[in-house]
């Protein structure tokens, strides 16, 4: 049970940082940009979704191990093993054979992962001209694929057997891609420059 203040809030939670700029910066700048008339119009983040693919663990199946072990660090929650839906002869693959992982973060953890990722992964990628604004699916989600997981400094660059790389989702409630480039751009997500 946890313990709770006068005012009946949780008291070992804290707010993440990215979370109250959300609040204090990002919600009014966007009411002012798009002219919403409600609040609860403003679009929000609702879930990061982190995918490690390991398609060698049919044959290697150490690799989806720590690939596990690595994705458990970055974000801190355990990740979940997927399996091969169909079974495809050319790749030796069989149906239900575990090929890759992964972990969905949501509220505070999403914040905290988002915080980190921006202010300490994101400058680690090497040659870095700025995230693709074009990875947008047309619905207000936005995708990108990181090749590197040593770019994280939770990983220990000496123990990592085998660079590789991953699928990072966000899901936003934005109804255009338009709505989620504003969003992502005002809690930090470092874009590249439109070319007009």
């Amino acid at each position: 049970m946890t313990k709770k203040d006068e005012k009946g809030s949780n008291l070992d939670i804290p707010v993440s940082r990215l979370a109250e700029s959300y609040k204090e910066k990002v919600v009014p700048a966007l009411m002012e940009r798009f002219q919403y008339k409600n609040i609860m119009m403003v679009p929000k983040l609702t879930k990061i979704s982190i995918n490690i693919g390991v398609g060698e663990a049919a044959s290697e199946p150490k690799l989806l191990e720590t690939a596990m072990q690595e994705l458990a660090q970055i974000t801190g929650q355990k990740p979940q093993i997927r399996k091969a839906r169909k079974a495809i002869s050319n790749f030796k693959l069989r149906e239900g054979q575990p090929i890759g992982c992964r972990v969905t973060l949501r509220k505070k953890y999403m914040y905290e992962f988002l915080d980190r990722f921006v202010t300490l992964a994101v400058p680690r990628i090497r040659d870095f001209r700025g995230l693709s604004n074009t990875s947008f699916d047309g619905r207000g989600n936005y995708t990108l694929g990181i090749r590197e997981q040593i770019i994280f400094p939770e990983i220990d660059i000496d123990k990592v057997p085998r660079i590789q790389g991953m699928d990072i989702s966000f899901v936003t409630t934005a109804r255009t891609d338009e709505e989620a480039f504003a969003l992502l751009s005002e809690l930090g997500m470092p874009f590249k420059k439109k070319n007009n």
